[in-house]
């Protein structure tokens, strides 16, 4: 963990939210609450989801291959323009995407579960253009697979108001989380599914703004 991260983390109570980002001169900003567009979220409440026994991600080896991976690298651009339509961080579409297909452009799941960010035709049907939609076999295209999915977890997100929800409503489908109270669902792989996400996506963030920011500082509400 870099040094300014690992501060944040400390001063940050169990339960808090962290917001952040780095400015021009690699000042590293962190918040707990969102003081403005630029902030983006860095870490969420994740209290009452517990780790589900031999769930667990590959660590440094995974960070590492992230890094290297011809296939992780051919989708960055998609990744970053994603990012820009939606609003949806591209270090959290990367750590979905490692999740849900490894990176494997022609996933397919015996649910029919599509591409990357393993789509549904329900999910295209949905959130994708009408243009996408006309084009045979466009769930296998990474560029718009990934548009698909940033602009679902974007709506999802905005929907129920926690990242941790809107991963678990795309998992276990929206009426699961609505049922719960729009909260994690007592779902065991569900709970597994979104530790993988968040834990992967927390450690690329903490690479991602370590290696930006030479400065740290806090701002926003008071911290306990």
């Amino acid at each position: 963990m870099s040094i300014a991260m690992a501060f944040a983390a400390k001063t940050m109570p169990a339960q808090a939210e962290l917001w952040g980002y780095v400015d021009a001169n690699g000042v590293a900003h962190f918040s707990p609450v969102q003081v403005d567009p630029r902030f983006q979220p860095v870490m969420g409440p994740l209290s009452g989801i517990q780790r589900v026994p031999g769930k667990t991600d590959h660590g440094q080896r995974m960070l590492t291959w992230l890094d290297i991976a011809p296939e992780v690298k051919a989708v960055q651009p998609y990744l970053r323009e994603a990012a820009v339509a939606t609003g949806v961080d591209a270090e959290l579409l990367k750590a979905i995407i490692a999740v849900e297909s490894g990176f494997k452009a022609d996933a397919v799941s015996p649910r029919g579960a599509t591409g990357l960010m393993q789509i549904t035709s329900a999910t295209a049907q949905r959130y994708a253009t009408p243009e996408e939609l006309r084009r045979p076999g466009f769930l296998l295209e990474p560029r718009t697979n990934v548009l698909i999915g940033a602009r679902m977890l974007a709506d999802l997100t905005r929907r129920f108001g926690h990242l941790d929800a809107a991963l678990a409503a795309w998992n276990a489908g929206e009426g699961t989380v609505r049922r719960a109270g729009g909260r994690m669902p007592d779902i065991d792989e569900t709970q597994a599914h979104v530790h993988l996400v968040l834990e992967l996506y927390w450690a690329l963030l903490q690479r991602s703004l370590g290696a930006r920011a030479r400065q740290l500082t806090m701002v926003g509400a008071p911290l306990e």
